[in-house]
């Protein structure tokens, strides 16, 4: 396992760092967020990305990526995390290129992979349909008619949803709710009939979507995969998110930890710096072992990704679990420690905390993960 970023990543991320400052600081997601966006990223931005090959770290080359691996792709993610940078980097490159690189077929690769490493196409993955994730209890049915296959039910918290071009669809072939039997993955345009797109601003000021499907139209050749087995590539799928969407968190938390205990050192109380105290002293140092913890996770997790490892999926919920619980820590700690003026929206403390908020429940909360664990492990 490699815990070290070689010469190359370690140039992507400090290269990253540099043009996220510059281009993406914090104060372009309250941008986003104040204006109302549309379409709630920056295409300039996205397309800057892609022209840096953001959006082909992980593609293979055969389809225009740079297949350059998942611990390149973690350091990027983490400075964005830093940075609270929105794009579709989650939502179409890691959720929805990956879905079709391991499931979809030759034409559906090279038609798609491409496009989405270009940032040409945007793609993302609709799965769950509840509050809380649960991948299994997908009901959204897709049935055989005799006018062909057709989609029916509802999905939400689709990221980016309400401007993707196409949605990769868990539905339900087969079986009852709860059974991994019976899932399949279905390609569906957003112009598609029986298309309803509702927008949904989250507390953090990004975005996701709820879905309707109201008979519509499957052709054969647009379902990825077979029928009735996807749960397979689903996890594969969703543990990359996973894994992924930790690195931006613990960014994300490193960020609110630096930004904190520059706070302490220049705040002064009763004619001292508040960070000489003690008690704050012990309370930043439980903060820097939590996160030293999961940078660790989060390595051997991105680590198991590239040299495709038997315990990914351990590996995946460690590591979002042991962030949730670091990242709600370290936003709160952020909180009192400023005072409570950290939540006022002048400072960005705030921002940071509502990210944290979001990223908690998305991909599965503390819970859903401790409990996957366990059952992996047979408890």
């Amino acid at each position: 396992m490699n815990m070290v970023l070689n010469e190359e990543q370690v140039l992507l991320r400090d290269t990253m760092k540099a043009f996220l400052q510059e281009h993406a600081d914090v104060s372009a997601m309250r941008t986003l967020r104040d204006t109302k966006d549309p379409i709630g990223y920056s295409l300039p931005l996205w397309q800057q990305l892609t022209e840096l090959g953001v959006g082909a770290i992980v593609m293979p080359e055969a389809y225009g990526g740079l297949g350059f691996g998942f611990l390149g792709l973690g350091a990027v993610m983490q400075e964005m995390g830093r940075t609270l940078t929105a794009t579709p980097l989650l939502s179409s490159v890691i959720l929805g290129a990956s879905a079709i690189e391991l499931a979809g077929s030759a034409r559906q690769r090279q038609a798609l992979l491409p496009a989405i490493a270009a940032g040409k196409l945007t793609l993302t993955l609709a799965v769950d349909e509840a509050s809380h994730h649960a991948p299994l209890a997908t009901r959204l049915a897709l049935r055989e008619t005799p006018n062909g296959l057709r989609l029916n039910g509802t999905k939400v918290f689709v990221l980016d949803g309400h401007v993707a071009d196409k949605f990769v669809v868990v539905a339900r072939s087969a079986g009852d709710a709860g059974d991994s039997h019976g899932l399949t993955l279905v390609l569906v345009e957003a112009t598609s009939p029986g298309v309803t797109i509702s927008r949904t601003t989250m507390i953090d000021g990004r975005n996701s979507a709820e879905l309707h499907f109201e008979n519509t139209p499957v052709n054969i050749d647009d379902l990825v995969g077979a029928q009735h087995s996807a749960w397979p590539i689903i996890e594969k799928v969703i543990d990359r998110g996973t894994i992924c969407l930790a690195a931006e968190m613990l960014g994300g938390a490193h960020e609110l930890f630096a930004r904190t205990l520059a706070y302490l050192k220049e705040r002064e109380q009763f004619d001292v710096k508040i960070g000489s105290f003690q008690a704050l002293q012990h309370r930043c140092a439980l903060l820097y072992c939590q996160l030293e913890q999961c940078q660790t996770a989060v390595q051997s997790a991105l680590g198991s990704l590239d040299s495709e490892a038997s315990d990914i999926a351990l590996q995946a919920s460690i590591a979002k679990a042991l962030v949730n619980d670091c990242y709600q820590l370290v936003s709160n700690e952020a909180i009192q420690l400023h005072g409570g003026m950290g939540i006022t929206d002048e400072l960005d403390i705030g921002l940071f905390l509502k990210r944290a908020r979001v990223c908690l429940q998305l991909l599965g909360d503390t819970s859903y993960h401790l409990d996957r664990y366990a059952t992996r492990l047979n408890f």
